[in-house]
This record gives structure tokens, sequence and C-alpha cells, in this order.
């Protein structure tokens, strides 16, 4: 077989530091590989110094791939790059507006009025420049990702699920003959994710070479090599016939938990009304997003709210984070109180506590982790005003806990994925919030911080009264402590 890539004894740095001792990897014609580790940071690393986006100091990376193309277009006086038969899927997908620049507020998706100035999905996928010619056709992609009922849907209405499949599909635009993924599944449902391995097939079919990120538990169809990567470099590889998951590898890193506990509110459980929702429906447009929804929580009660991508999550969370001005014509009661009823939007967001993974891209860009978890105390999207003394110190506790000290000045958009979901969480936290809504809030974590997230989720219920509505698609990410189950279809 022809290698498309090979790596020799490399040592890699990212920013300045050795992530890879050194790094061998053979990427022979035919094999569709994934790659495994304890790190999310190796992961990604891994697939940038394929990229082209590390330093490596020693050792040799070649991309034989290439070499015939590269040689073509230059001998025609073209500019070319490696890069051309690239395609590449990140965990950091942005959505742009139709001035190719990412100035969106949260609110904008929920306001339709307000959506004008972005693409819609066709547009999206039709603005792709590929730079050779290939098989992937608007018509084709759409079909194999089920983008069609979405194309003329604006992008920034598309659900976290629904963004990752337009990302995918992105990539199939470029028409790529290696097709690179970092942790793809991340955010699809469980029928998506099943789906996936389907989806891969037909890439493959297609002559696509592909290398993903994944976790160990989840290797899809189409893969036949796996490796699993450590500080050192590659750790061990199979065909994936031989490979068997083994016994994950717990790292010694715990919090504090009593210093948890002395941060969280003292609050009696008084059994009040937090949520009433009674016939709730909400469209957009001639599109049924929720029908006669009926619901109630209680203080202290822990849900779990469930749904396939696109069944309306999303928009039932923007009604009870105040975001989303349909509530006013709904019958939906917050902390016992009608909206509508000469409420601000304060009073809406005061109790309330949130994180989504996708929040941390509304964020101006000079705001750094500090300043983020400190804009909890205003529910501003940043700091915008002085804080007192007490405040600072109260938000320096809180990045001790969750071990943020040495990254509080970095802007949140440079921060790792794990840091930026810890960020978020802090900042919601940092108020003392009756009422916790996590929406995939460990989205792109590894396999030891979404555990070591659940357990302090966990912990949280424990240690106080907080009534908390929790979103997965993962049943291992939910909490024991999470006890109802609510379910959109």
């Amino acid at each position: 077989m022809q290698s498309l890539l090979k790596i020799t004894s490399a040592q890699v740095l990212t920013k300045g530091k050795q992530v890879f001792e050194s790094l061998d990897f053979d990427w022979q014609e035919g094999e569709q590989w994934a790659i495994i580790g304890s790190s999310g940071a190796e992961l990604t690393t891994f697939i940038e110094t394929i990229r082209g986006n590390a330093v490596l100091p020693k050792g040799k990376l070649v991309r034989p791939f290439a070499k015939e193309y590269t040689e073509m277009k230059t001998l025609a006086g073209e500019i070319n790059s490696f890069r051309d038969l690239i395609a590449y899927v990140s965990q950091r997908y942005e959505i742009r507006n139709k001035s190719n620049q990412q100035n969106f507020y949260f609110q904008q998706r929920f306001n339709a009025s307000e959506n004008e100035d972005t693409l819609t999905v066709r547009e999206y996928l039709s603005q792709v420049e590929a730079k050779v010619s290939g098989p992937w056709t608007l018509e084709k992609v759409a079909h194999l990702l089920r983008l069609e009922y979405l194309l003329d849907k604006s992008v920034l209405l598309l659900s976290n699920g629904e963004t990752r499949r337009l990302a995918l599909g992105l990539g199939l635009m470029r028409q790529p003959r290696i097709y690179l993924m970092d942790q793809p599944m991340t955010g699809l449902d469980v029928k998506s994710r099943a789906e996936f391995g389907e989806i891969l097939k037909v890439i493959i079919s297609k002559g696509v070479q592909v290398l993903l990120t994944t976790s160990a538990n989840e290797i899809p169809e189409g893969i036949t090599h796996v490796a699993k990567l450590s500080g050192k470099g590659i750790e061990k590889s199979w065909e994936v016939a031989d490979f068997h998951l083994t016994a994950k590898h717990e790292q010694k890193l715990s919090y504090d938990w009593e210093l948890l506990d002395s941060l969280l509110p003292k609050r009696p459980n008084a059994n009040e009304e937090v949520i009433r929702l009674e016939n709730l429906s909400i469209k957009y447009g001639e599109k049924q997003i929720l029908n006669n929804l009926n619901w109630e929580v209680r203080s202290g009660e822990r849900w779990l709210l469930k749904g396939a991508n696109g069944s309306g999550k999303s928009t039932l969370i923007s009604l009870l984070i105040g975001e989303n001005p349909q509530a006013y014509s709904q019958n939906l009661w917050l902390f016992g109180r009608k909206r509508g009823t000469g409420e601000s939007i304060w009073d809406v967001k005061r109790p309330t506590g949130f994180v989504a993974p996708e929040l941390s891209r509304f964020f101006p860009a000079n705001q750094t982790c500090r300043k983020v978890i400190l804009s909890g105390l205003f529910d501003t999207m940043g700091l915008f005003k002085k804080v007192s003394a007490e405040q600072e110190n109260l938000a320096w506790k809180w990045m001790t806990l969750f071990h943020l000290e040495a990254v509080e000045n970095i802007p949140i958009n440079r921060l790792s994925l794990e840091n930026q979901r810890w960020t978020l969480l802090t900042r919601a936290l940092i108020k003392e919030p009756k009422l916790l809504i996590l929406d995939e809030a460990s989205q792109g974590m590894d396999e030891f911080q979404r555990r070591l997230f659940k357990d302090t989720v966990q912990q949280i219920c424990e240690r106080s009264s907080m009534t908390l509505v929790y979103v997965s698609h993962y049943a291992e990410d939910v909490p024991e402590a999470v006890g109802k189950v609510i379910e959109l279809r």
C-alpha cells in the first residue's frame, strides 16, 4: 500500500509547549483512523500536526498524498498547498454573517426579525470554494446529512446538532481527498450518532480518506484502525477488529468539595414553583417547534431534558432564560410569576444560571476568563463595570476551586475547550442561582473531564437545594441526582 502521510520521531510543540516527545505515524492508502486518548488537547494537537499547524523541532513529516497535485500546480505556475486536498471539522465551528464577521449576540438567534444578516444553510454551503473537482454537490451533501429541510433556514437558528451536521457538509463541499474531524459526534443525539457510521461509509466510498478523534467507546462504522495517544506519542495501535475497550485510566485530579460547599447558597428547600408551562406552543413561520407543552418544576427538583436534535430543546431553554420574545404570548410562569406581568428581563435572569457551549462565541474578544466569570454577577455577556474587592475575592475563590488561576487573564476564545466549559460553569454559579440550566455543558471535554464535570454537578446537587435542568445526549454524563425526565418529541 502507498503511504498517504508519514510522521517519524517527531517532537511536537504547540504554543511553545511540548505535547508529543516522539510521534510516529504512518497513514496508508485505504486506512480510516480513529484516534483516542485521555487528553482532548493531545487529540486536537495530533490533527493540527497533520494540518501543518504545530512546530516540529525534531523529526520529519511528509505528505505523499499531495505530491502529484502540488507538482502539477507548481508546474502550471499556480499557487497551491497540500491543504487544498484536506477538509477539517473543528470543535470550534463558527457561524459568520453576510459581511463575514462573527459579530452576533446570543439573543439574536431567538429574534426572527433580526436574523436577516445571516446566510441560509443553502447559501452557506454554496459559498464554499473547492480547489479541486469532486463528487460532492449541494444536493448530495444535503441528502446525506439530512439538511434538505433546513436549506432555507438561517444558520443562526440551527440547533447545536444541526450546526454540527452543517459543519460536516461544509467540509465535503471542499471535495477533500483527506477529511480530518475533531470529535465529530459531539453534540449529536443518539439517533444521529448511530447514523454517523453509515454517513462515514458513504463518504469513504467516494474515495475520501478519513481520520477522526473520538472516545474509546465511540468507534464508528467505517473505521479500519485505532490508535491511542499519550504524551510520548502513539502508545498503541490496532486494526479495528482487534480493538478492545480497556479499563479507563483514572487521573489523580479532584476538586476541593469543602470549598465548593462554602461557596454554594444555603437555602431551605421551600418546595416552591420554579417553572410552569400550560399548553405552551411556539411557531417560527409555518414550522411548529413546541405544541401544547405542559410542565411543572418545583424547587430542589433535578430534571433531564431530552429530545433529538431539532426537537425544540434550545427554544424551550430560550424561554426559560428570558431570551425568547414569544414568552410574552404564552402561559409561562417562572419563579411563581407569569411572563409579561411587569417583570424586567433582569428579574428573569437574576435567579437563573445558564451554561451552553456556544455561549463562549458571543463574548467580546477582550473578555478574559476572570471577566467572563465576573460578568455572571450582572447577567451580561462580558464585564463592563468596576467590581468591588469582595466580588474580586469571590471570583478568585471560584477560579481556585476549578483550577483556573493560571488562565485568569487569557481571553475566553483562546482558552482550551475544557477551561472554557469550567469558566462558563463558574460564571453561572458565582451569582448563587436558584435554577441552574446546563445545556450540553461538558460538550467537547475529554473522557476524564466529562466524568469530573458530572461529579461536580452531583456535588452541587448534594450540597445545595439548587433546582437543575440538565440537557445531554449521553446517558453516562447524567449525574445520579437527576431523578425526573421530560422528553420532547
